[in-house]
């Protein structure tokens, strides 16, 4: 069972920042999960949530979701309707090809003012007599049923004869829920014979292929084996990358063969590089809620590189500057980075090459990250006494 973990939804809001706090829109297909448990406490502000394609069975723990306006729960194991009466900002609710027979579970969405599209293709109660007139008397609120719109006229017709309709699926749904406790045992039984079947059987491969090759129904149960199955072989035979297919990763190359640095930005972050007379003005627009443990500044004598969540930003500048009398500040409004890089003055440079006449290397700020309190970007973004950049 795979159960839904602070890491995992973390995981999957790489686009807030992996803030779940104030994250507004979750996906969590394709993951086995069977049970929704911890969003609504983690990420209060959600309006999006897609949860389809998994094994999930019942529709709860989402009560405090109260500005959630899309819940995508298709392809799951769900067979009615329930505990939605709380997401008082629902708008769209999508129950594609679940397993819902008891259809007089739309009731507890009459609360539900906001609702405006209901989607319930591919569940068996779609398939009783005056289904879609049932729902439209049922949920007034409705603008669309099953991706077709409601004309008014359909709506008035069907609430004059709600009682006759309600009547007719009521039957319906209680024969279908006769047939559904035949199923659960039946299909208990052959999954029982089967799993016998397949204990005689020392070949691996051959088990593998008797489950395949067993005849199965359509319902909860096995569409779950089958899923325990896709796991089991996904770690019997882990993927192996195809040198054929997968190109190969591209090595980022920062210089010249001459020595020359290139300028690059690998993660498109606009900015506006500037040169004054006595030094260079980089103002980087970092994303606002990137935390600043991600960001790390090098400035050298003619380069500067600033890396962002691994992706580089270098830019190289014409005249040799100071590295060690550099400036980094980060604003605490916009996120953006001011970098102030003073120049190298001509006479300096002179007097420095008239100090080392022999042209031996010096042990000098080049090379070397500016001190504490100057490009150490962790340390100068908490303290209060930093001026923010306007």
């Amino acid at each position: 069972m795979v159960r839904i973990t602070e890491e995992l939804v973390r995981k999957k809001s790489e686009h807030n920042e992996r803030l779940i706090s104030t994250l507004e829109e979750l996906s969590l297909h394709q993951e086995d999960i069977e049970r929704i448990e911890h969003i609504q406490n983690w990420c209060r502000d959600l309006k999006i949530l897609l949860l389809q394609s998994n094994l999930i069975a019942r529709l709860e723990n989402l009560h405090k979701l109260k500005r959630l306006e899309y819940l995508n729960v298709a392809i799951n194991n769900i067979e009615r309707i329930e505990n939605l009466e709380s997401l008082e900002s629902l708008n769209k609710l999508d129950l594609t090809l679940n397993f819902i027979g008891e259809l007089t579970s739309v009731e507890s969405l009459r609360g539900n003012y906001n609702l405006r599209e209901l989607v319930l293709i591919g569940n068996p109660c779609v398939d009783y007599p005056h289904y879609r007139d049932f729902v439209l008397a049922t949920l007034p609120q409705l603008h669309s049923l099953d991706c077709t719109e409601i004309v008014p006229s359909a709506r008035l017709q069907a609430q004059r004869l709600l009682a006759q309709h309600r009547a007719i699926v009521v039957q319906c749904q209680t024969a279908q829920a006769i047939e559904r406790d035949e199923q659960r045992i039946r299909v208990a039984e052959q999954q029982a014979e089967l799993a016998k079947e397949c204990a005689g059987i020392d070949d691996e491969e051959e088990r593998v292929r008797a489950f395949w090759n067993a005849k199965s129904e359509h319902c909860p149960e096995v569409r779950t084996e089958i899923a325990r199955q896709h796991k089991l072989g996904k770690e019997r035979h882990p993927s192996k990358p195809n040198p054929l297919t997968e190109k190969p990763k591209r090595t980022t190359k920062l210089f010249a063969p001459c020595g020359r640095p290139y300028n690059l930005n690998q993660a498109k972050l606009t900015f506006k590089f500037e040169e004054e007379p006595n030094h260079y003005s980089l103002l980087l627009e970092v994303y606002k809620h990137l935390d600043t443990s991600h960001i790390d500044v090098d400035i050298q004598m003619n380069y500067v590189r600033v890396t962002v969540k691994g992706k580089i930003f270098q830019i190289a500048y014409s005249e040799e500057v100071k590295p060690h009398e550099s400036v980094v500040q980060r604003s605490q409004i916009t996120g953006h980075l001011q970098i102030t890089i003073k120049k190298l003055k001509s006479n300096e440079l002179l007097s420095i090459k008239s100090s080392n006449p022999s042209g031996t290397k010096r042990s000098s700020a080049a090379g070397q990250r500016a001190p504490l309190g100057i490009v150490d970007i962790g340390s100068i973004c908490a303290p209060p006494d930093l001026p923010d950049l306007i």
